[in-house]
């Protein structure tokens, strides 16, 4: 039987803690190309690398997976030297994966009203609705996140029952005060471009640049879609590193 690509990730990631090589043959390491600023690109081979990180016992827990055409999406949680959350993000071509982003923060929380940053459903539903949540989302991000209408929440929140899984917001009016906030004249949360929108189903995931607190930053955020609004959020932030400190240069995005 033929894995979906979405179930070679769980595989390739989850070798990270058993060093088993085999999962790592879904990499096409002639074309992979690496966008996590901080790793350099043909030092190692990924089989080599997995089983040198297994030796430190680390833990890798994909929580979540989902497909979109070409793209997978994994929401992760590991366990090295320190907790950290992640989404991972793979492109594949030709039944292979070729392209990498990622954005990962140390894990925090649980928020003060009581949610972890990975607990809550896993599975999507509502497949035939993946274009329509996809379109939401993404209107979402460019109305509130980006612009600023804060007077639109409540046409995509489900503000009845949004659950939010971000360590410093916990409601919906964290989340306004969050984006209303400025700090030096400019805002504190400051969505400026939307990279890529990818869906399967009820979940949906936006990659954004911009900056908090005056740093260059890339937002990642996971929404559950029910019945036309958004019902539940999680998000990785991570300040992007200066250029002169890349080990690559394909860039964050």
């Amino acid at each position: 039987m033929t894995l979906a690509n979405k179930d070679k990730i769980r595989a390739l990631l989850k070798s990270i803690e058993t060093g088993d090589p085999a999962p790592v043959a879904v990499v096409n390491e002639e074309k992979y190309i690496q966008h996590n600023p901080q790793t350099q690109e043909g030092s190692e081979g990924l089989a080599a690398l997995f089983k040198r990180l297994s030796q430190t016992s680390p833990r890798v827990n994909i929580v979540r997976a989902f497909e979109d055409g070409d793209f997978v999406f994994a929401h992760t949680e590991y366990d090295f030297s320190r907790r950290n959350i992640g989404f991972e993000v793979f492109r594949f071509e030709d039944g292979r994966a070729v392209e990498h982003w990622d954005n990962i923060q140390p894990r925090q929380g649980p928020n003060a009203s009581g949610h972890g940053m990975v607990d809550g459903p896993t599975d999507a539903t509502d497949h035939a609705l993946t274009g329509a949540n996809r379109a939401l989302v993404r209107t979402f991000v460019e109305t509130v996140l980006m612009k600023g209408d804060l007077d639109r929440l409540d046409d995509y929140l489900d503000t009845a029952s949004f659950t939010d899984h971000s360590p410093g917001v916990a409601t919906i009016a964290d989340l306004r005060t969050a984006l209303e906030s400025m700090e030096d004249g400019r805002r504190l949360v400051d969505y400026r471009h939307v990279h890529r929108v990818l869906a399967e189903g009820n979940f949906v995931l936006s990659v954004c640049e911009g900056y908090l607190r005056g740093n260059h930053t890339s937002f990642y955020d996971l929404f559950r879609v029910a019945d036309g609004k958004l019902v539940e959020h999680w998000d990785t932030t991570e300040k992007i590193a200066p250029r002169s400190e890349w080990k690559n240069n394909n860039g964050k995005f």
